[in-house]
């Protein structure tokens, strides 16, 4: 579950910075020269809407996988979940 997290923490990162970045640069279409294929696929967005589908995706597998976690605890708990967490603290002397 944790990879679960990390992986929409970087996503939505991802996507975050492609949204601010569609919206801060402009391309100009007309000038297009050697650098055709960078500014087709910036202008297309794609990136963005990569990011934003794929967020969407990660954000339902992680409900599909808490659904799991609580219509089928055993099975979760053997398939899923095999090791336990261990908080470990300073020891204190």
């Amino acid at each position: 579950m944790d990879i679960l997290i990390v992986n929409q923490s970087v996503i939505d990162m991802l996507a975050s910075f492609f949204t601010l970045l569609t919206g801060i640069v402009e391309v100009n279409v007309t000038g297009m020269s050697r650098d055709r294929l960078v500014c087709l696929v910036w202008t297309s967005r794609r990136l963005l809407w990569v990011m934003l589908t794929t967020s969407t995706y990660g954000i339902l597998l992680t409900a599909v996988v808490r659904y799991a976690a609580v219509i089928y605890p055993t099975w979760y708990g053997k398939n899923v979940r095999t090791k336990p967490y261990k908080l470990s603290y300073p020891k204190q002397h």
